[in-house]
């Protein structure tokens, strides 16, 4: 089966914008191709938004641009044509839309160089980027409410992880990524991200929206057992060829 010219043009920005995802979408079946491409097309080009630029109010901007065509496709008014906002219009919902919507606002805090306020709000900004997106991913493939808590664990879990690994490029571009920096607290960190790590009971066809936190487990341990490698940028990459491809073999995620 053919992809959508659209569809398409949404698989090359996540293949250029976020390799690891491109890999698991390419081993999902179709259906949920034309599905995740557009929505993580969308996770590109928002977390990208505020590093393009060193003018906070380009940024900001940038930023505000992806909003208003949420609150286009919430309100279900006509959707500026973009060849992200094309498709997405076509499948979300009002609600979604707007669960989108906060995970935009969210990365306003990549902006700035302000580091978290609290662990409070850490989770918060974890859970509105990588949780509004997976739980958003696996909603439109087919889960039930029921499993939204589960997934939005996993997903804390596994955007924790992820964070983790930016950690000496956020510091290069003068962020303050952590709280407490300290092997102590890098820790402590990754025991609690960990303690999250489960894997959700939802179908068989909303498994692929689960497939990006492949690897956290690995990461996360790590992190225990050497929590200077953090800083030092060794952690474990994630995502791998055989991992991925032990997924799609059993059809489910493989922690």
């Amino acid at each position: 089966m053919t992809l959508p010219a659209d569809i398409i043009a949404c698989a090359r920005i996540v293949e250029k914008g976020d390799p690891a995802r491109f890999r698991t979408v390419m081993a999902a079946p179709v259906a949920a191709r034309l599905v995740l491409f557009p929505l993580y097309a969308l996770n590109v080009e928002v977390s990208r938004a505020p590093w393009v630029t060193q003018e906070a109010m380009i940024a900001e901007m940038r930023l505000q641009w992806w909003r208003d065509a949420l609150e286009e496709i919430a309100g279900e008014t006509q959707v500026r044509k973009h060849e992200v906002t094309t498709p997405l219009a076509a499948l979300l919902s009002p609600a979604q839309a707007g669960t989108l919507d906060q995970s935009v606002a969210a990365r306003r805090w990549d902006i700035y160089r302000d580091a978290f306020e609290d662990a409070a709000h850490m989770d918060a900004y974890i859970d509105q980027t990588a949780g509004h997106v997976m739980w958003t991913a696996c909603a439109l493939l087919g889960a039930t409410p029921e499993a939204e808590a589960g997934v939005r664990a996993l997903a804390r879990a596994a955007g924790t992880a992820a964070f983790l690994r930016a950690v000496p490029d956020l510091a290069r571009a003068g962020r303050i990524p952590l709280l407490d920096g300290t092997d102590a607290g890098v820790e402590a960190l990754a025991r609690r991200a960990r303690a999250r790590l489960v894997r959700p009971p939802i179908a068989r066809a909303a498994q692929p929206a689960l497939w990006p936190a492949l690897g956290a487990m690995r990461t996360l341990d790590q992190v225990i057992r050497d929590p200077g490698a953090v800083a030092d940028g060794r952690l474990d990459p994630g995502i791998t060829p055989f991992r991925l491809a032990r997924t799609a073999l059993l059809g489910r995620l493989a922690l």
